[in-house]
């Protein structure tokens, strides 16, 4: 980086999961990060629907690792209309006025391995034909074809089940689990046999920070996915957070859910390849983590 001018990224849905993960990632790298959520207050507050609120956090800014997004498959489902209008409608803003900085900033669009709906082999490679089974999937499609066809300095990268910190929205699987049994409350599994591919959060933001690095040079990159490689299935996941915590959760088994892909697992070797990326921290030590982190966080509400 020069040390005339430090190169300024905006994150959208800075406030999320990854977003907050990532923005002080890149601080410490020595990134000049801004921010623009809806969930933010004062000047990070903003919506990336809304071309002048999204303008004003882009001024002056080389990149924008674009994040904001309806992130569940289940809220998808519950209001697809506002899945499309924030994944969908919401990523043509972003390229809009990326087009029209002066800047013409490069712009990193976070996806999902949710476009590629079920893949009729597994591992699935970024190669796999997308065919997403829900709203969610169609507006992630929608959203990537949107950045690829822009004209912009762009890269696609799509997230596999992330997980790693308990500020995590309550009812996804892997926090959900964790946080059951380390309070020795009974899991519920929507599909035993289910299987994914659990990526950890620091793994992750590792991820996009190399990609980030690579635009910022200048060099092309193709799609990418970030996965270990190793699937889990949902039973096992939950018998390994109840072995983990060492509780006496029960775990009740229910039918999986009409919209959900039932088994996915994909091959990291273009991440291997183009970035030298690797997933590092594996499903059992990042579910023992968790669970750690979700005992803490019990142990100080009741000490205050």
């Amino acid at each position: 980086m020069s040390a005339a001018r430090v190169p300024t990224i905006l994150v959208t849905g800075s406030h999320g999961l990854i977003g907050t993960a990532l923005s002080a990632a890149l601080r410490i790298d020595g990134w000049a990060v801004r921010g623009i959520d809806v969930r933010a207050h004062g000047a990070e507050r903003g919506d990336v629907c809304v071309r002048a609120e999204l303008e004003r956090a882009l001024a002056g800014c080389d990149g924008v690792v674009h994040l904001a997004a309806v992130s569940r498959v289940i809220d998808g489902e519950r209001d697809p209309a506002r899945c499309w209008a924030v994944n969908a409608q919401g990523t043509r803003t972003v390229v809009d006025a990326a087009l029209a900085s002066p800047l013409r900033p490069w712009v990193i669009y976070a996806s999902s391995r949710e476009v590629y709906g079920q893949p009729q082999a597994l591992p699935a490679s970024e190669a796999c034909a997308r065919a997403p089974v829900n709203i969610y999937g169609r507006s992630k499609v929608a959203a990537e074809d949107l950045v690829a066809a822009s004209g912009l300095a762009h890269a696609i990268v799509r997230f596999s089940n992330v997980y790693g910190a308990t500020r995590d929205h309550a009812d996804r699987v892997v926090p959900a689990f964790a946080r059951q049994a380390a309070l020795g409350l009974p899991l519920r599994v929507d599909g035993r046999d289910h299987t994914f591919d659990f990526t950890h959060l620091s793994d992750t933001v590792r991820g996009v920070m190399a990609v980030v690095k690579r635009l910022q040079r200048a060099q092309p990159t193709p799609p990418i996915h970030f996965v270990t490689g190793r699937p889990t299935t949902l039973g096992a996941l939950a018998a390994m957070a109840v072995e983990l915590s060492g509780s006496t959760s029960v775990v009740h088994e229910a039918p999986p859910r009409s919209f959900d892909v039932h088994a996915f697992h994909g091959d990291p070797a273009r991440a291997a390849d183009v970035l030298g990326w690797r997933a590092e921290v594996s499903i059992r030590d990042g579910l023992a983590r968790l669970i750690e982190a979700f005992r803490q966080r019990a142990a100080a509400a009741e000490r205050s």
